[in-house]
């Protein structure tokens, strides 16, 4: 019992040391790599919320148009 907590101890401590070691920091490649992603990522937002409105408003336009034939039944 004592060895497997005291296994457990160790490996704890070791993960607790490795998760607190530095990385270096980025090169320029990896800086203009990760600006380029976020560029595309919000542009990709973007997009989604323009064609997420467009449905919207087809949605609106479909509920208006058949809201007077609901409500003659």
């Amino acid at each position: 019992m004592k060895k497997i907590l005291a296994a457990l101890l160790v490996g704890a401590l070791a993960g607790a040391l490795a998760a607190h070691a530095k990385l270096p920091p980025p090169t320029e490649e990896q800086k203009a790599a990760a600006k380029a992603k976020a560029e595309k990522d919000a542009a990709d937002a973007a997009k989604a919320n323009a064609d997420l409105a467009k449905a919207q408003d087809r949605a609106v336009a479909n509920y208006k148009k058949h809201q007077g034939a609901a409500q003659k039944k």
